[in-house]
C-alpha cells in the first residue's frame, strides 16, 4: 500500500525552526493579510454592494486571495484554536452564503461586475481558478472546526460546474486556464467520500489540450481571433497538447505543478500507467535542468516561468513563491508513487530557502519574486519586474496581484502534514524539527516526540511511545546533502545501508524507546552544472538543508568583487543575536579593489599586476536576507 501523509492536525509544533515560524505566522503574517484583504476591499467584495464607478472594484483574482486567507487561518485554528480568527471567517463565510446563486455558482466579481460574461473566458479569467481555492478553503475549514457551512457552499459550487463542464452534449468542454480545482475536487472527493467530483478533476485533466481546441473556440465565440493571444500559444498553460504528449517543462510554473500535482493523484488513484510515467519524466526533467539551487523554480518573469533546459539566472530570477509551494504539493504526490527520499529532499530544500524568502523574518512584508543577486540600484523594471512583484532588494506589504502572501501562509501553517508518512506497516520520518505526533500503526496507536535543533544541528532524538508492544519499521531520511550519519537505539549504535534514501529500522516497539540520528552536517561548497552558464566558475555555501547568501549588510558594496579562495577554511557559528537565532558561515575572501582600473572600464591583464586584498566573509541562511537595510545580495560567490 502506498503511503500518504498524516494529518496536519496530528502533529502538534510547537518549538523549535518551524515553531517559531508557525507563531510568527499566527501572530503577525496572518493578520497583516487580513488587515491588507479589508483595505483593499477584497473580502467586502463578497457583500456585492460595489457599484460602477466606485474604488475597489471586485477583481477576478480576489476570490483566491480570500479563499487562501481562510484555509492559512484553518490550518492554524486546527492546531492553536483562536476566537478572533474564527469570527473573521465566519463573517466572510455569511457574506459568501448570501452572494452564492440560486444554481450554486459563486464568484464575486462575475456576479458583481460583469453576470453576462460568466464562463466565457476560461483561458484568462480564472473562474474555475477562484472555485478551487475556496473548495480548498472549505474543506480545511470544516476540518479544523467541524463546520460545515462553507463546506456545503463549495459542494453546491462544485455540483454546479459538474453540470456546466463535461463531455456529455450540452456541457461546456473546458477546463481552466490556471489549474488549481483539479487538486481541489479530489480533496473534496476525500472529505465527502463523492466519486463524482473525482471524475469531474479527471475530467479536466484529460480534456486538457484536446482538439478541437476549447480555448480557439471560445475566443472565436466572445469575436476574437485566437490567433491573437498574448502568449501565442497555448505552451504558457500547459495546454498545447494532451497532458500525457508533454515532454518537456514549459509555461508558467505554478501552473505546471499545480496540473501535474493534480495529474499525479490522479493517476495513482486509477493506475493510470502511462500517466504516471509521464509524471516521472517530467519531474526528472524539473529537477535536473530547471531547478535553482536554493529549491526555486521558474527563472524568467515575462512568463513566470520555464524557458529552455539550464537557463537560471540570478540577478533576474523569477523563482515565484507560489511556484515552490506548488512544487511541494507535487513532490508530495510523487512520493506516493515511488516512496524515495529524492521528492522530500525537494520538499525540504524549497521550505528552507525559496519559500521562505517570500516573507521577512518579521512576518508581515513579501516578495513574489525570489532572485538570488540582488543591487539596489537596478531598476526592478530592467528585470521584467513589475507592480505585483514589489522591489528585487525590500520586501513589501502587499501586491496589485496578490497570490503569494496568503500563499505562503497557509503552507507555513500546514507545514506538519510533510512530517510523516504512513503505510499500515511503516513509518516515514520525512522532516525534521521539535514537535509530537500521534499515528495508528501495527494496530496500535503510537505517541512519537521529537526533540532536535536541526536545521542549525544534525542530532535528532526520536521517542516512540505504543500502547502496546507493535511491530512495525520506522524509515528515518537520510538527506542526500549528508554522507555521513550515525543511528542509535536506546543508547546502542547500530550499521544501517539506506534505501532509497531511508534507514530503515524494523523492531517490536515498546514505550520509551529513543533512536538518536546523527546526520553529519559539513560546509559544503557546491558548483552547477557546466551548461548552468550563469553560475560558471562560482560556488554557493549550504550547510545541511540550508543554502546561505551574501549581503552588504555585513560585507559591504560590491559583493560581484569578492571571490573564495580553493580551500580556504570556512567556520560555521551559530549567532543567537541575528534573527532570533540562525547558524552563519565566517570565513576569509579575497576582494579586488575596483580602484586598480583608475578611470578605465577594462585593461590588460598582463599589463599590470592585479591585487586582491584579503577581507572577512559572512554569509547568513539565504531565506533571511533583505531583513535589513537595502543593500546588495548573492548567492554565487567567484572562486579563485
Amino acid at each position: 500500500m502506498r503511503p500518504r501523509p498524516i494529518s496536519w492536525r496530528d502533529v502538534q509544533i510547537d518549538s523549535g525552526f518551524w515553531g517559531a515560524r508557525q507563531a510568527t505566522n499566527r501572530d503577525r503574517t496572518i493578520p497583516a493579510i487580513y488587515h491588507q484583504s479589508k483595505i483593499t476591499g477584497r473580502l467586502e467584495a463578497w457583500k456585492l454592494e460595489w457599484k460602477i464607478g466606485q474604488p475597489h472594484e471586485p477583481h477576478i483574482f480576489w476570490d483566491s486571495d480570500t479563499a487562501k486567507w481562510i484555509e492559512a487561518v484553518a490550518y492554524s485554528l486546527g492546531t492553536h484554536p483562536n476566537p478572533e480568527f474564527e469570527q473573521q471567517i465566519d463573517q466572510v463565510i455569511d457574506w459568501i452564503a448570501q452572494a452564492q446563486m440560486e444554481d450554486g455558482y459563486a464568484n464575486s466579481h462575475f456576479i458583481a461586475v460583469e453576470p453576462q460574461n460568466r464562463w466565457r473566458n476560461l483561458r484568462d479569467q480564472h473562474e474555475l481558478y477562484c472555485a478551487g481555492h475556496l473548495i480548498e478553503a472549505a474543506v480545511t475549514y470544516a476540518q479544523a472546526t467541524d463546520k460545515r457551512k462553507l463546506l456545503e457552499i463549495a459542494c453546491r459550487y462544485a455540483d454546479h460546474i459538474g453540470r456546466t463542464f463535461g463531455a456529455a452534449e450540452g456541457q461546456r468542454h473546458g477546463y481552466c486556464g490556471h489549474p488549481e480545482l483539479e487538486l481541489a475536487l479530489l480533496r473534496l472527493a476525500q472529505e465527502t467520500g463523492e466519486p463524482r467530483y473525482f471524475q469531474l478533476s479527471r475530467y479536466f485533466i484529460d480534456e486538457r489540450g484536446q482538439q478541437p481546441h476549447y480555448y480557439d473556440q471560445e475566443a472565436r465565440d466572445r469575436g476574437e481571433d485566437p490567433r491573437r493571444f498574448w502568449a501565442k500559444d497555448y505552451t504558457y498553460l500547459q495546454a498545447h497538447v494532451p497532458i500525457r504528449e508533454h515532454t518537456g517543462m514549459i509555461g508558467h510554473s505554478v501552473r505546471a505543478c499545480y496540473l501535474y500535482a493534480a495529474a499525479t493523484e490522479i493517476a495513482l488513484e486509477s493506475g493510470d500507467h502511462q500517466l504516471l510515467a509521464t509524471m516521472r519524466k517530467l519531474w526528472d526533467e524539473l529537477t535536473q535542468r530547471h531547478t535553482y539551487v536554493t529549491g526555486g523554480i521558474g527563472s524568467i518573469h515575462t512568463i513566470e516561468g520555464f524557458t529552455f533546459p539550464y537557463n537560471l539566472p540570478n540577478e533576474s530570477a523569477y523563482s515565484e513563491t507560489c511556484a515552490s509551494i506548488a512544487l511541494i504539493y507535487w513532490a508530495q504526490r510523487l512520493f506516493s508513487l515511488e516512496p524515495d527520499s529524492r521528492y522530500i529532499d525537494s520538499i525540504e530544500l524549497a521550505l528552507y530557502n525559496a519559500l521562505l524568502s517570500g516573507v521577512s523574518h518579521e512576518g508581515s512584508l513579501f516578495f513574489q519574486a525570489n532572485p538570488l543577486e540582488a543591487h539596489p540600484q537596478v531598476s526592478p523594471y530592467e528585470l521584467w519586474n513589475t507592480m505585483m512583484t514589489g522591489d528585487y532588494y525590500q520586501r513589501t506589504e502587499w501586491f496589485d496581484v496578490a497570490c503569494c502572501p496568503s500563499n505562503l501562509a497557509r503552507l507555513v501553517a500546514s507545514v506538519g502534514t510533510y512530517f510523516y508518512s504512513l503505510t499500515p506497516d511503516r513509518l516515514y520520518v520525512q522532516l525534521y524539527n521539535q514537535n509530537r505526533a500521534d499515528v495508528q500503526i501495527g494496530g496500535s496507536h503510537v505517541h512519537i516526540e521529537q526533540r532536535t535543533d536541526y536545521p542549525w544541528d544534525g542530532q535528532i532524538t526520536l521517542t516512540l511511545t505504543p500502547d502496546q508492544l507493535t511491530t512495525f519499521e520506522l524509515a528515518l531520511r537520510i538527506p542526500r546533502w549528508c554522507r555521513e550519519f550515525r543511528i542509535e537505539i536506546n543508547g546502542v549504535a547500530v550499521s544501517l545501508t539506506p534505501e532509497r534514501g531511508y534507514a530503515v529500522i524494523q523492531r517490536e516497539w515498546r514505550q520509551g524507546d529513543t533512536v538518536m540520528l546523527l546526520l553529519a552536517m559539513p560546509i559544503e561548497r557546491m558548483v552547477s552544472h557546466p551548461q548552468i552558464r550563469q553560475d560558471a566558475g562560482r560556488i554557493a555555501l549550504q550547510r545541511g538543508p540550508i543554502v546561505y547568501c551574501v549581503e552588504e549588510a555585513d560585507n559591504g558594496a560590491a559583493l560581484a568583487t569578492l571571490a573564495l579562495p580553493f580551500g580556504s577554511p570556512l567556520t560555521y557559528e551559530f549567532d543567537a543575536h541575528l534573527f532570533g537565532g540562525v547558524g552563519t558561515i565566517t570565513g576569509e575572501a579575497l576582494r579586488l579593489d575596483p580602484a586598480q582600473w583608475q578611470d578605465q572600464p577594462y585593461q590588460s591583464e598582463s599589463a599590470h599586476e592585479i591585487a586582491r586584498t584579503p577581507v572577512a566573509l559572512k554569509a547568513i541562511p539565504y531565506c533571511f536576507w533583505a531583513n535589513r537595510q537595502a543593500g546588495e545580495m548573492r548567492v554565487w560567490l567567484l572562486k579563485s
